[in-house]
């Protein structure tokens, strides 16, 4: 009977430590991230090192980094896409470096921007 009543209780606290934990990570969050958001966000982060990878590429065969459209007509980038989900993309090059940002939608309150160059490390960007 005492071990039952031992299980009983250990099972409160982790059941407690669970709910705490979870309770926790939504205040985080602010509650609003839905798993659709997720996806889209992560479909994004994709597409840029997609972008990021094509423009290296090209570089390499070419000597220069390119525009979007460049990418997308020589062959180098994949992608079709303009955007995602309401993201759009730009590049901006210049002889040296390149620097790819994902827009948020005008309309989207608590979006993001995200950017990424060629450290290949995708940041936030303002």
């Amino acid at each position: 009977m005492r071990s039952v009543l031992s299980l009983l209780v250990v099972l409160v606290i982790v059941f407690l430590s669970y709910k705490l934990y979870f309770s926790k990570m939504g205040s985080e969050n602010s509650g609003t991230v839905t798993p659709v958001q997720t996806i889209d966000v992560v479909g994004v982060k994709n597409d840029l090192l997609a972008i990021a990878q094509a423009e290296r590429m090209y570089q390499a065969e070419h000597g220069a980094y390119a525009s979007l459209d460049e990418l997308a007509s020589s062959g180098a980038l994949t992608v079709r896409r303009s955007g995602r989900d309401g993201y759009t993309y730009d590049v901006e090059t210049s002889s040296d470096s390149f620097r790819v940002v994902a827009h948020c939608p005008p309309a989207a309150s608590g979006c993001t921007n995200y950017g990424i160059d060629q450290s290949m490390e995708i940041q936030a960007a303002p």
